[in-house]
């Protein structure tokens, strides 16, 4: 057999690439149906098409892949749907700053021109984030990608409209609505981002109308839209204004009169008790508008400028019309004051642009009759939101639902499907474009201009792309899907509405899992933003550090939920990890010339081989039962802990006597239970990091000589525990932590690493598992095996030692061989001398009230720190001493 060598460093860039195309050339990534066995499937969150991988998607991907690699290893038929979303706001705001470069708006263009420039920028730009994908090592299906304006996803949005409008659950109406001036369309509620702002409180004076001289004050933090008041309103109970409901004011400026109404809605603590009433702008105004019968103005256009109904405003931008306002208030002095004042003021989610709330004719959903059996979806356990507590989230969300409003005013998406009759003014809904009027049967017909909002038909992704409608084998065998894992805040935005989508259109719920993961902030807690300069690129995160590296620290950092902090120590430390096992495989590889079939006869096994063999079967138990339970993160600790302590700190390190011994059949022994061991553990670590392990698996099979394990480790069947070994574990067990004591006791007394010390060990009944471990004992505590001394009890226990007990072992180590016992009490009292100094500063700095009072808090904390170091490290060294002067 020839020898295999790997490199002696681990280079993903020479892996990663050639490695993905090969199993996909294989076919690794396609679900292999089994009869009598459950698909496990997920729908990959469909990233903008014009996007770019961000560390949300390099997460979702993390996770998502997890799922997928671990359970086509448990042999589940394993189906992931990658696709990709074409966004329209997003999408259309990009194309529109590329025609502003050539001096063009969208309107210059026409509509259908416009398209075709985003079909063109999608063709373009569309493929970037799927090869971006593969490069965290995605094993979707790639042949049933999907993009929300294929042919099919298009006929099932129309489809899903015709049903709901068929049972009356769709209508067209004129309300309140939650404008963008910026992308001049309708944004639903969820699409509203409330910041905090600092703004200012104006009051302003009403004259009464039948009383001169006489006014009601009110208090606004939007005085332009004063221009469309349709009333001025008071609570009912409040005493200062009972005596003027029913009467009325003249509206400043325009000189309209409107009345002083009555309303349990207005709250007597703010600004002075008395609002000012605009139906066309708030949504609390409108409600209230509606229930006393008040006229409803819109004062404002569709770009956010005042209308005709301004009056000498017109034309001007709302916020240079608040200035206007301001100045012409003052100038008749109906302005009585200003304060500052702080709210939450809502903004577009695509382009921050203030919202403004204004009335307009618009598509809604009847959406109540959809959310109920959503709820009991989940109150019934058929949907399993993780972590729970986001459920109480969700049904109070659910619970106060709104209609949803569905139509946009914009070109690139999915067109409603509505056409109207110029003839008979008939409105026609169809899945199928209509060459006639059903009712007239003229063919005078314009469709309806609005497109539907995006998570319309991303509500219907999981079944869309399986084929539904039609009665396909996909849909068949694949749906419902098993997990939707995405991140908390798009809860809202797009998991409820593909609940409530699914069990309307299919009966069935979409998944029976919804996994939850946080937002990816930086090393200190803060969200990434242009603005703070914190965001870091995914792509030069694997470019640095390797997509193994990069995967692992998503996954290992975050808990369902909660948000994670990301930092490049972290990302070191996990590229050190890779590396760590690399050079592990290295080693085994190195000790397998000739393979399995060249080894000796074995020798029987020792207590250090019993002990990692149970450990990794602990360790498959323990890792399974995570991830059945979705905490990935302490599975990959747990795996980080066995490799790089149990197997490459301890069991590696024994086994070296053996493997450079003079008897075969010992190293024998020892390389079988190396592979073994190894081999098992890499399938364990696979899902987390992909290209290390399964090119360590490659080189490993071939080395040891092995084609039983299969081709592939991508599609090796995932270890099943086995009995454990749990009187090894003990008794290697307590070796171990002796071993970690002698090394803390060298440390503590710095003895130089080369030098061999004496040890008499006191080990009761387990002094045959030292015994046998003999070897091993004085490998790794660095022991004189001439003065090591091995048994149940001591006669007499040495004078002047060092004492450890640990598990019912007693371990001396005499001071006179491992250090000068006079030069270290000097160096003893030194030291203590100099922490017995440093604690005095940091009391006397802290007894200093003006340094405690005017230091920054971070500064007078951290000198608080370091006098409680101080004072712990004196008592340490005093305590280290005392014992020296004993002896």
């Amino acid at each position: 057999m020839a020898e295999i060598t790997m490199p002696k460093t681990y280079d993903p860039k020479a892996v990663e690439r050639p490695l993905y195309d090969w199993w996909e050339a294989q076919g690794y990534f396609k679900p292999r149906l089994m009869p009598g066995r459950k698909p496990f499937v997920i729908s990959m969150p469909p990233p903008n098409v014009t996007g770019k991988l961000h560390l949300g998607h390099a997460m979702t991907a993390s996770v998502e892949d997890l799922m997928i690699r671990y359970h086509r290893m448990r042999g589940d038929p394993t189906l992931w749907v990658p696709g990709s979303d074409h966004a329209g706001i997003a999408t259309q705001n990009v194309v529109e700053r590329e025609l502003a470069k050539e001096g063009l708006t969208r309107h210059d263009l026409g509509r259908e021109a416009f398209i075709a420039r985003c079909w063109e920028w999608k063709e373009k730009y569309g493929s970037l984030i799927t090869q971006q994908h593969r490069r965290l090592g995605v094993s979707c299906d790639w042949d049933r990608e999907r993009f929300t304006l294929d042919e099919g996803l298009s006929r099932a949005v129309r489809e899903a409209f015709v049903r709901l409008y068929e049972k009356g659950l769709i209508y067209r109406g004129t309300y309140l609505v939650n404008w963008c001036p910026r992308c001049t369309t309708a944004i639903s509620d969820l699409e509203v981002i409330h910041k905090e702002e600092a703004t200012k409180l104006w009051y302003i004076r009403y004259p009464l109308r039948d009383r001169p001289g006489e006014y009601v004050t009110v208090a606004t933090t939007r005085p332009e839209t004063m221009l469309g008041d349709t009333a001025v309103a008071v609570n009912p109970e409040d005493g200062r204004y009972q005596h003027l409901i029913g009467q009325t004011l003249i509206l400043p400026i325009l000189n309209r009169p409107i009345p002083i109404i009555a309303d349990d809605a207005v709250d007597p603590r703010f600004g002075t008790g008395a609002v000012k009433v605009t139906p066309g702008h708030d949504p609390v105004d409108y409600e209230m508008g509606k229930r006393h019968g008040l006229p409803i103005i819109d004062v404002m256009t569709d770009t956010g400028t005042m209308n005709e109904n301004a009056g000498p405003f017109a034309g001007q931008p709302h916020l240079e019309a608040r200035r206007s306002v301001v100045i012409e208030l003052e100038r008749l002095g109906l302005l009585e004051k200003t304060e500052d004042y702080r709210h939450a003021v809502g903004h577009c989610q695509r382009c921050d642009t203030i919202a403004e709330p204004r009335i307009s004719t618009q598509w809604f959903v009847r959406i109540k009759p959809l959310a109920e059996p959503a709820i009991a979806a989940v109150q019934d356990g058929r949907i399993r939101i993780i972590p729970e507590r986001f459920e109480r989230v969700y049904y109070n969300w659910m619970e106060n639902i709104r209609d949803w409003c569905i139509s946009r005013q914009l070109w690139w998406w999915h067109r409603i499907p509505v056409w109207y009759c110029q003839g008979c003014e008939a409105e026609i809904v169809s899945v199928a474009d209509p060459a006639a009027c059903s009712r007239c049967g003229g063919t005078t017909l314009f469709q309806d201009p609005d497109v539907l909002d995006t998570w319309f038909s991303s509500g219907l992704w999981p079944f869309s792309t399986l084929g539904w409608p039609e009665d396909t084998e996909d849909l068949r065998t694949f749906y419902p899907t098993s997990v939707m894992e995405t991140g908390y805040d798009i809860l809202f935005f797009w998991v409820a509405r593909m609940i409530m989508m699914g069990i309307e259109m299919t009966g069935q719920p979409p998944f029976h899992t919804v996994y939850l993961h946080g937002l990816v902030r930086d090393e200190y807690g803060q969200k990434m933003t242009k603005s703070r300069g914190n965001v870091v690129d995914p792509l030069e995160l694997m470019d640095d550090y390797g997509t193994d590296a990069v995967r692992f620290s998503f996954l290992t950092g975050s808990t369902p939920g909660n948000d994670m902090r990301l930092s490049l120590t972290r990302l070191e430390a996990n590229r050190n990890f890779a590396n760590k096992i690399w050079n592990a495989a290295r080693f085994v590889i190195s000790n397998l010339a000739g393979g399995r079939a060249a080894q000796a006869p074995e020798a029987p096994e020792t207590l250090a081989d019993r002990w990692i063999q149970s450990r990794v079967q602990l360790l498959t138990a323990e890792v399974t039962r995570l991830i059945e339970d979705y905490q990935f993160g302490e599975a990959g600790r747990r795996i980080y802990d066995f490799l790089w302590g149990e197997y490459c700190d301890w069991y590696i390190e024994i086994t070296k006597a053996r493997l450079y011994g003079s008897a075969p059949s010992a190293a024998a022994t020892a390389r079988r239970v190396l592979v073994r061991v190894l081999e098992q553990a890499l399938r364990l670590l696979h899902p987390f990091m992909p290209f290390i392990t399964e090119t360590i698996w490659q080189n490993l099979k071939q080395a040891w000589g092995a084609p039983e394990w299969g081709e592939a480790l991508i599609i090796a069947s995932w270890p099943e525990p086995q009995p454990r070994d749990e009187s090894a574990e003990a008794e290697m067990g307590a070796i171990v932590e002796v071993v970690r004591g002698i090394r803390n006791a060298r440390a503590e007394y710095d003895v130089e690493p080369g030098r061999r010390i004496q040890a008499l060990i006191a080990a009761g009944a387990l002094t045959p598992a030292f015994e046998a471990e003999r070897e091993a004992l004085v490998s790794l505590a660095r022991l004189d095996s001439e003065r090591l001394t091995i048994a149940p009890s001591l006669a007499e226990k040495p004078a002047k030692a060092l004492t450890l007990v640990t598990n019912g072992v007693e371990v001396y180590l005499p001071l006179a061989g491992m250090v000068d016992l006079e030069r270290e009490q000097a160096r003893l009292s030194r030291e203590l001398a100099e922490v017995e100094a440093d604690v005095a500063r940091a009391r006397a700095l802290l007894a200093n009230e003006r340094f405690v009072s005017r230091a920054p808090r971070e500064v007078v904390e951290k000198e608080r720190a370091k006098l409680a170091a101080a004072e712990e490290r004196r008592e340490a060294l005093a305590a280290r001493l005392e014992m020296l002067q004993a002896q």
